[in-house]
């Protein structure tokens, strides 16, 4: 049984990778409300599908299927940012299960969330960095851990600080064989950073662009248009290739940070670019792009920060 059969099996569509992605794209490009469910129809269930015990899959993924079962990541730390390999949160056998320290950092929507996966580290540190690190499941709601949001800038409560004290975990709400985290986290890595989330963020900017210059726009502005229309297709192709590699089972995680650090330009570069070229007053493109530059800093947070992505793009070209 194939992975898209297997997904069928627990409710799902038992559709290829490409299909999610056009379906993606649509919502996306439309402004759709997705955040809830996002963590867990692309990384969470893809996870439990490829390292989930059968109990975790039949527990779990007919959840996930239906859009009632939500699902955060606990990767990032304070002080380690998107330095996977130096996470400090700990999770020490206990009886019949893992007793965890630590806290995580910018967990999306925790506090609404039912369920976190996070990456906590089983053994302790060695010269292999990556060795020793596991991932569990954690009831958000019903664990005891404390969940404190991070207020952004436009007000909303999007990132959230997740702290772990004596927090005790049974055993099977470990995923797949202890020390196996680091193979798991970067292959959700590669979903999580190469989807078209991560240039159309700022794609409402770019329509209300278009709409708010007309059908005659002045040639700079036609520039501008011109400009953005050809990093969009760029990127857009790149996502979709990379879409390609994981259809096929591959790992792209060079691949797939280049693709969410153009993004990240991309995003960052449009807002600047439009406002130069809209007509001041059109209310509707102002609306949006206030909106978009008051979240805009996330973007580069959400998938591991820049400085992060181009390390791994340079030990992946042989530069380091």
């Amino acid at each position: 049984m194939d992975r898209y059969d297997l997904a069928g099996k627990y409710g799902g569509g038992a559709r290829n990778f490409f299909d999610r992605y056009v379906v993606t794209e649509e919502l996306l490009a439309a402004g759709a409300p997705v955040s809830a469910h996002w963590i867990a129809d692309r990384q969470s269930g893809p996870l439990l599908l490829n390292f989930g015990s059968p109990a975790q899959r039949e527990r779990y993924l007919p959840g996930i299927t239906r859009g009632e079962c939500f699902f955060s990541i606990g990767m990032s730390e304070p002080g380690t940012g998107s330095d996977l390999a130096s996470v400090s949160t700990t999770a020490k056998p206990m009886g019949s299960g893992w007793l965890v320290n630590g806290t995580k950092l910018w967990s999306t929507d925790a506090q609404r969330n039912h369920f976190m996966i996070a990456l906590v580290r089983t053994e302790p540190p060695t010269e292999d960095r990556h060795a020793g690190l596991s991932q569990l499941i954690v009831d958000l709601r019903n664990d005891g851990v404390k969940v404190r949001p991070i207020v952004n800038m436009a007000g909303g409560e999007d990132f959230n600080e997740v702290v772990f004290e004596d927090v005790f975990i049974p055993s099977d709400r470990i995923v797949g064989e202890p020390g196996n985290g680091w193979t798991q986290v970067t292959g959700e890595l590669s979903y999580e950073r190469s989807g078209p989330e991560r240039f159309l963020s700022a794609f409402r900017v770019f329509v209300e662009m278009v709409r708010a210059l007309g059908p005659s726009p002045p040639a700079h502005a036609a520039a501008a248009v011109g400009r953005l229309a050809a990093h969009l297709m760029t990127l857009r192709r790149m996502s979709i290739s990379v879409a390609g590699m994981l259809e096929a089972g591959k790992n792209p995680a060079v691949e797939a940070s280049l693709v969410k650090e153009l993004g990240n330009n991309f995003e960052k570069l449009t807002p600047e670019i439009a406002r130069c070229v809209v007509p001041e007053g059109d209310a509707r493109f102002r609306r949006t792009f206030v909106d978009t530059l008051l979240l805009s800093p996330s973007f580069t947070i959400r998938g591991g920060t820049r400085e992060i992505l181009r390390g791994v793009i340079a030990r992946g070209l042989g530069l380091r």
